[in-house]
């Protein structure tokens, strides 16, 4: 059971069981809590042999760790995921005809909808990107859309993720750990799969290709490096494709194209999935001290040799800042009004609400428009005074680095704990893959668990877990 005061998606807000973990927990209650303890140890034995770990920047001994995994299912009906499956296609559609927009005729800021200086004056907006067309006019390949929720019909988009979103290799790991240790679950509350997402992710990089590519084209996966705290799912997904994992000294630019090195010689590629940031892509044109990239490969994909997914400069739409103005960059795109709606937010840039802001620090969620992995902000109602007066400094000195949003009430789903089940926050990444004239939702997604009693911090890095997400058949 759970705090009425909370929306808990297996029991509701008035500890009634809901439909979609009725056949769920008819089973949980015939089994003994000894054997889901060993299962429970059995799936942290899976995940550490099959080497399901990241790595934490920062960190002095930046040593790998394993990712918390709970064998608790958060389930979704199928009439939800409708629902949201539409929204997110229809966000993700607007947010490529966006990116296509302010690198060619800017429309959305003539018509008064966006400031100019939001796009001009973003570091991650790329001047060598304006006046470039994409093969296939794609420039979000794999996107993914940060979800909560508040209620039993309340589903909010807390964040865009458009660079480089990671997590799908757990969400197949989790679902792979589950199928081994409960096979009998599956058939019985007839779970979508997820299993084709590698198959899907090759077949929708390679229909974007370039008009010079051959019939069946060559993708590789680009990395960082061993050293990259997400380095086992760009290795795992170079895998599950079948092709190849590079990195940049791997590749040179032979003959006009982009080749990697093989033990025939080079051999040109056709889409690289690139999983290095746009600074570190080309020393010829972005830093000139980057040993990640590849030198030339910019000038080759303008001439349209290559192409690259996520495109350059993408990460424009993953902005906090630009975040808040998507309710009118879907209304201006799809001519439609946003089936999911936005989290409210305060751009702290404004003199108006940096004031609001900054005179209730102790209500708010402050978080940097650049930042990620759940560093550089601030959860008002669990920080201490010291700081709040500490936000208070940076706030004022750089308001424009700063959007505010409200302590959302998050949705709970329950974990095995020692003490039996047990509330926790979540939220939930769906992935998307976009082909010209095809977006495609894969059932489910990450759902990432805040471990902590009451947290609202659900990263891995800042200690959160995740789990295994159903999407029932109707």
């Amino acid at each position: 059971m759970t705090d009425a005061a909370l929306f808990d998606e297996m029991w509701g807000s008035d500890n009634a069981l809901r439909d979609p973990y009725r056949t769920f927990h008819g089973w949980l209650d015939q089994e003994d809590p000894a054997r889901l303890r060993a299962k429970q140890r059995e799936a942290e034995d899976l995940f550490r042999l099959t080497g399901i770990t990241f790595n934490v920047y920062g960190k002095a001994d930046a040593e790998e760790r394993l990712i918390p995994f709970d064998i608790i299912p958060r389930i979704i009906s199928g009439a939800e995921w409708y629902r949201l499956s539409r929204g997110i296609e229809q966000r993700v559609r607007a947010i490529n005809a966006f990116l296509h927009d302010i690198y060619h005729k800017q429309e959305i800021v003539k018509a008064g909808r966006i400031p100019e200086e939001m796009i001009s004056r973003n570091e991650a907006f790329l001047p060598q990107m304006i006046g470039v067309e994409p093969p296939g006019g794609v420039y979000t390949h794999i996107v993914g859309i940060d979800l909560v929720r508040t209620g039993p019909g309340e589903f909010f988009v807390l964040e865009d993720n458009a660079r480089t979103p990671s997590g799908v290799s757990y969400m197949l790991e989790n679902r792979e750990t589950m199928l081994q240790m409960f096979p009998e679950l599956f058939s019985q509350n007839r779970v979508q799969s997820v299993q084709n997402y590698p198959v899907d992710l090759r077949r929708s990089l390679s229909a974007c290709a370039p008009a010079c590519a051959a019939a069946d084209p060559v993708v590789a996966v680009l990395t960082p490096g061993i050293y990259n705290s997400a380095y086992y799912e760009h290795a795992f997904l170079a895998d599950q494709m079948g092709v190849e994992l590079v990195e940049g000294h791997d590749l040179r630019v032979v003959d006009g194209r982009v080749a990697m090195r093989t033990t025939r010689g080079y051999k040109a590629i056709d889409v690289l999935y690139r999983r290095v940031d746009d600074d570190f892509l080309d020393p010829l044109n972005f830093d000139p001290e980057s040993m990640l990239g590849v030198p030339g490969i910019m000038d080759v994909y303008r001439a349209g040799g290559i192409t690259i997914a996520n495109a350059p400069g993408t990460g424009i739409a993953d902005d906090k800042a630009i975040y808040s103005y998507m309710p009118e960059i879907v209304e201006f795109y799809t001519g439609e009004q946003p089936l999911l709606p936005n989290v409210q937010t305060w751009r702290c840039s404004e003199p108006d609400a940096l004031a609001y802001v900054l005179d209730n620090l102790e209500d708010l969620v402050v978080k940097e428009v650049h930042g990620s992995g759940g560093y550089g902000m601030l959860i008002g109602p669990t920080a201490t005074k010291k700081d709040i007066a500490t936000f208070r400094k940076k706030l004022q000195a750089r308001p424009g680095n700063y959007i505010a949003q409200p302590t959302l009430s998050l949705s709970t789903v329950p974990i095995f704990s020692r003490a039996g089940l047990t509330p926790r926050h979540v939220d939930l990444r769906p992935f998307v893959l976009v082909s010209p004239g095809k977006v495609h939702v894969t059932p489910g997604g990450l759902t990432r668990v805040a471990l902590k009693k009451g947290s609202l911090v659900v990263n891995s890095s800042q200690g959160g877990g995740t789990k295994d997400t159903w999407v029932l058949e109707d």
